[in-house]
């Protein structure tokens, strides 16, 4: 005669969509995809920069390349805000204490 083991009764089941929607990784890396995305798009189908001098002379500059600095910087601030670790252990100079 065999025994099936049960799991304890407060055992959790898996984790749905629901649980990992309250993950705020999930919505960092969510949120930077977007910006490059919109980096993406702004770069094929978005108007460039042109600027002309008295002389003659213009300049063609892709407005993908100022959103990508702007996406850059977001990227960064998302990161550091919702990716970084040092605030959630009490780090505040960068360095472990002991």
């Amino acid at each position: 005669m065999s025994t099936i083991s049960h799991p304890p009764a407060g055992a959790a089941s898996e984790p749905g969509w629901f649980t990992l929607l309250r993950v705020k990784e999930v919505w960092a890396s969510l949120a930077i995809t977007v910006m490059w995305i919109a980096v993406s798009v702004s770069a094929v189908w978005g108007p460039d920069l042109v600027g002309s001098s008295n002389d003659g002379n213009h300049t063609t500059i892709p407005s993908g390349i100022f959103v990508a600095l702007f996406a850059s910087v977001g990227t960064w601030a998302v990161a550091k805000y919702a990716l970084g670790r040092a605030r959630e252990e009490g780090d505040s100079g960068g360095t472990k204490r002991r």
